[in-house]
């Protein structure tokens, strides 16, 4: 089929959720993908930074590949050889000591606000489960992580909304402290915020949230789904703020496309779940844990890791030259392979032209160009990237 008849048929058939780009992509191989009229694009938006690999990545592929020959899924009532594996793996790379798996960024952060509920009664009273967020997060699209989102916007018709949370300014430790009082049971942020454009916080910022946290006896909750993986050139944000959470969730990058999502936490925080507390039917099935094995094994290698941030910096330089041309860009920012381009013009028109160009990107928000190629790009990519998008600019 062409573009333009699958474009045709998803109106026909499709809920209407998503303000699509016009071309439909039907094949994908390291930094590029082909849509169905055989055009090429270089990819800087990777799934919304999930296939970290590029796609089809031939490790992962094989891996799949393998694993579907001999156990695709058998539930969570029996133990599965893979996930608990994978489990140890990872909390070797973390701060954590227990790990519970799902399918999704939004269903890791819905199990981290009940998990902290449940941490809330238990260590303290009934009236304890409050949790503060802050202004422009994202955590979902559940009721629950529409409710911990800090944008408006994705709240707009689905009142009533979950009680139990408030949202304060982000990067702003006093505003935090203010709004905590008997019935807060944890906070929970974004390293980096990501949907809300971009923003990296001071780099006190966490160390305070932390000696907060720890002086009110709070959960510390760090949603690492779009920062964790290699991400911003260490294996997990935090680690460039020198704190641990208590609690972490994971997704998009875990599986390179195939859908996983993870919480891992303490031992003591582990222990407010019991069995019946909570559950995924398809959370770590054999075939999310092949994939996740070689996508942890090659993003946390040290070399891999160092290019990525040497290549983070490369980025933020190229696009701070264009700052320096252009008068539209009022701002550069980002760490590691994660970067926005603030604007003075609408970023969605910016992004459809660089489209026409051979170029994906995204946006966050109205006014934000946000970069989140495979960690696999190289210098020549960003260049042409770069290149790429300076014409668009020329035109505007």
């Amino acid at each position: 089929m062409t573009n333009e008849e699958i474009i045709s048929l998803a109106s026909k058939y499709l809920i209407n959720t998503y303000n699509r780009f016009p071309i439909a992509l039907a094949r994908g191989e390291g930094m590029r993908v082909w849509d169905l009229d055989g055009n090429e694009y270089l990819d800087f938006v990777g799934g919304i930074a999930v296939c970290s690999l590029g796609h089809c990545h031939p490790l992962v592929t094989e891996a799949i590949k393998s694993q579907a020959e001999k156990l695709i899924h058998v539930s969570n009532l029996y133990y599965i050889e893979a996930q608990v594996i994978y489990a140890a793996q990872l909390v070797e790379k973390t701060f954590g000591q227990k790990v519970f798996f799902c399918n999704s960024g939004a269903e890791a952060n819905e199990a981290a606000i009940k998990l902290a509920r449940r941490f809330g009664k238990m260590n303290g009273n009934s009236e304890r489960y409050e949790i503060i967020t802050m202004v422009n997060s994202f955590h979902g699209r559940t009721m629950a992580t529409i409710t911990a989102t800090g944008q408006d916007k994705v709240k707009k018709g689905f009142e009533p909304l979950v009680p139990g949370f408030k949202s304060v300014p982000f990067n702003d430790a006093k505003a935090l402290e203010a709004a905590i009082d008997e019935r807060t049971c944890a906070v929970m942020l974004e390293p980096i915020q990501a949907e809300g454009g971009v923003r990296v916080p001071t780099v006190d910022y966490l160390e305070k949230v932390r000696e907060i946290c720890n002086r009110h006896h709070l959960l510390l909750i760090l949603d690492e789904v779009q920062t964790g993986m290699g991400r911003t050139g260490k294996l997990f944000a935090y680690e460039h703020y020198g704190i641990k959470p208590d609690v972490m969730t994971l997704a998009k990058a875990l599986g390179n496309g195939f859908p996983i999502g993870a919480v891992v936490t303490t031992e003591g925080v582990a222990q407010c779940f019991e069995p019946g507390s909570h559950a995924s039917t398809f959370g770590g099935n054999p075939l999310a844990m092949a994939a996740a094995q070689v996508v942890l094994e090659t993003v946390s290698a040290e070399p891999f890791l160092r290019e990525v941030e040497a290549k983070g910096e490369y980025l933020m330089d190229r696009l701070a030259e264009l700052a320096r041309v252009y008068n539209v860009i009022k701002e550069v920012r980002g760490k590691g392979l994660i970067c926005g381009m603030e604007l003075s013009v609408d970023a969605s028109s910016v992004a459809l032209a660089c489209l026409k160009r051979g170029l994906l990107l995204a946006t966050a928000g109205p006014s934000v160009l946000r970069f989140l190629p495979p960690l696999i790009v190289t210098r020549a990519d960003i260049d042409e990237a770069v290149e790429k998008i300076s014409q668009v600019l020329g035109e505007l």
